[in-house]
């Protein structure tokens, strides 16, 4: 089942505003409680948390700054 371009955009802001933030206090409270590694390892280690988190919505990202197709049609 496919969301309409109306849905992807309110979930695409629900993401932003809320689960992206939730992500981030996560992922450094973890890399906290873990000790500091060195600086260079912290940065690939953020860098690389920082791709991950969007993998999973891309379905729900794709398109959102274009305008609706299913506008169009009708």
């Amino acid at each position: 089942m496919t969301l309409s371009y109306k849905a992807r955009r309110r979930w695409s802001l629900v993401i932003l505003l809320i689960g992206l933030p939730v992500y981030i206090v996560a992922s450094v409270s973890i890399l906290n409680a873990l000790g500091r590694p060195p600086l260079v390892v912290e940065f690939f280690v953020y860098v690389l948390l920082g791709v991950l988190w969007a993998l999973p919505f891309r379905f729900v990202f794709r398109g959102i700054g274009k305008p609706d197709l299913d506008q169009e049609a009708k």
